[in-house]
């Protein structure tokens, strides 16, 4: 495989949501990094490539293209709007030397806010139709229905911010859940600086960044959050429940309106979900043998805050997913200073289709 034929792929695809009147549009590889790292925080670091410029400052080779994409169609207003493109992007690979850390991707983007369940059936099917008949399986979940739980909680706010931020790492969210459930122990050193009078009696001079009033401000915090009641056992069961979901589509609406008579809260978003099965059953994707997973989406870039999909090789699992994408309504909120626009998109890697392609 050469990367003229990747390339003569990528435009291919881009021509076929071209099709569908979407604009094709270009991004720079080398992006501002402060929008990233105010997005993402310094974890993004550890996933991109950033150099720095005498004139722009700190950049980042382009990691994805939903961030450019967002801020060129906020500059315009336009509503609706369809946006598609092709190019490499740039992922480090840290713990995985196989996978590739460049790569072509083409994207397929909808802002419109009129019938977003359709909007997001359409996203799918245009993925789905651009693949054609190669040997995938499909994906979905709902990050919403989670966030909605996890704003429904009867804890303090400080304790459902600190969740929401997590959602998107597993491993962290769990940590928190079971802590702030009383499932697991104060780490003593804690408990002792908490029950300290006087946290400072024996402290040494200020050293480090942090003056000892934010710290002082940290510790006021910490002590407020141990004096907060446990996270009910009902509430966790119900959470637990939810992120273990794994079921066709169809099945696990039933499943989830179940929950929902405990925790209204995902009430809504369980409707949205509902909305948005009938409008993939209109574009003819058959629901009761789309999967649908509670978790799907925790481990992608933090901007999917609902439906989210993937398409992986059916014979081979160990491939990276040939596609996947999802809604992204809040990062517009954030890029475009808090005027949102609904939105959601799904990419392509050409490479991948090409392989598979030629195991046909």
């Amino acid at each position: 495989m050469t990367l003229a034929s990747v390339l003569a792929e990528a435009d291919r695809l881009c021509d076929i949501f071209a099709g569908r009147d979407a604009l094709v549009v270009q991004t720079d590889v080398l992006q501002p990094a402060d929008t990233l790292l105010d997005l993402y925080g310094e974890d993004i670091r550890g996933r991109s490539y950033l150099t720095a410029d005498p004139i722009r400052g700190e950049m980042v080779l382009r990691p994805d293209f939903t961030v450019p994409v967002v801020q060129m169609h906020m500059e315009t207003h336009a509503d609706p709007a369809r946006y598609t493109y092709a190019g490499k992007v740039f992922r480090k690979q840290d713990s995985d030397p196989e996978r590739a850390n460049e790569f072509v991707q083409v994207g397929y983007e909808v802002f419109d806010g009129g019938n977003p369940a359709l909007a997001d059936a359409e996203v799918f099917a245009a993925i789905r139709d651009a693949l054609g008949d190669l040997p995938l399986r499909a994906a979905t979940g709902d990050i919403g229905i989670l966030m909605a739980a996890v704003g429904g909680l009867r804890t303090s706010q400080a304790r459902k911010a600190a969740l929401m931020r997590h959602i998107w790492r597993p491993k962290r969210f769990r940590a928190l859940l079971d802590r702030y459930g009383g499932r697991s122990p104060v780490p003593p050193t804690r408990t002792a600086l908490l029950a300290a009078d006087d946290p400072f009696a024996h402290a040494g001079p200020d050293i480090g960044k942090r003056s000892r009033v934010e710290v002082a401000n940290r510790i006021a915090v910490l002590r407020a959050d141990a004096a907060t009641a446990p996270i009910s056992g009902e509430e966790l069961a119900l959470l637990d429940t939810l992120m273990g979901l794994r079921e066709t589509s169809d099945h696990v609406l039933s499943q989830l309106r179940d929950i929902a008579v405990d925790m209204p809260a995902i009430g809504p978003a369980v409707m949205r979900l509902n909305a948005r099965l009938d409008a993939l059953e209109d574009y003819g994707v058959d629901i009761a043998t789309l999967e649908f997973e509670g978790s799907y989406g925790r481990t992608s870039l933090e901007y999917y805050d609902g439906f989210v999909f993937g398409f992986y090789a059916a014979e081979d699992p160990n491939l990276p997913p040939v596609a996947t994408g999802g809604r992204y309504d809040a990062l517009t909120a954030r890029l475009g200073e808090g005027h949102a626009v609904p939105a959601v998109g799904g990419v392509i890697r050409p490479d991948l289709v090409l392989r598979l392609r030629g195991t046909l």
